[in-house]
């Protein structure tokens, strides 16, 4: 994920950037290439930033789970969190 890395560090100083996250900071050497580069990222974004963490139920989680319960498809699996938004209006 270079090009959010190059997003991060452009927008360090001159701009704002708003972001929404499910994974904490802790989760995050995933998505980058190497520790130091994770490192560097969180430092950028979180210098100078104001965090507001929501502790709330997922809207997506449940919009996934009831569309799945309409269908008549029985599991005790939340879809995958790359599943994205609902099709159904």
């Amino acid at each position: 994920m270079e090009v959010v890395f190059t997003l991060l560090s452009d927008r360090y100083e001159p701009g704002s950037v708003m972001l929404t996250t499910n994974l904490p900071f802790s989760k995050w050497e995933g998505i980058f290439k190497d520790p130091m580069t994770t490192a560097a990222a969180i430092d950028r974004l979180v210098h100078h930033s104001i965090i507001v963490e929501l502790n709330i139920p997922s809207f997506r989680l449940e919009q996934a789970k009831s569309n799945v319960q309409s269908l008549g498809v029985e599991t005790d699996q939340p879809p995958p969190a790359d599943a994205g938004p609902s099709t159904t209006p």
